[in-house]
């Protein structure tokens, strides 16, 4: 599995935390090691200021520059860290 993070995993003092670091923790909570893939970037700027690999394997997946964006082993995009966090929880390792 791989999840796509903007640029980094860490806790930050952002209220409610950041979303990239909820998903990466619910996953690696609910016992999954991702492969982090960081996705330098702002999702709202124009492509040109998103073209890491990151960004444009998101949009591919996607349609959107938007991250946390997890891919399963199976092809299954789960884009958002609530649904990310949701799909963790209900599928521990």
């Amino acid at each position: 599995m791989k999840l796509y993070v903007c640029w980094g995993t860490f806790s930050t003092p952002r209220p409610g935390g950041h979303p990239c670091a909820n998903a990466y923790h619910a996953l690696k909570d609910a016992g999954h090691d991702p492969e982090v893939i960081k996705s330098y970037g702002f999702a709202p700027l124009p492509g040109v200021f998103n073209q890491t690999r990151g960004r444009r394997e998101v949009q591919e997946l996607t349609g959107n520059r938007w991250v946390p964006t997890l891919l399963l082993d199976d092809g299954t995009v789960i884009d958002d860290s609530h649904a990310i966090v949701e799909w963790a929880r209900a599928n521990p390792a």
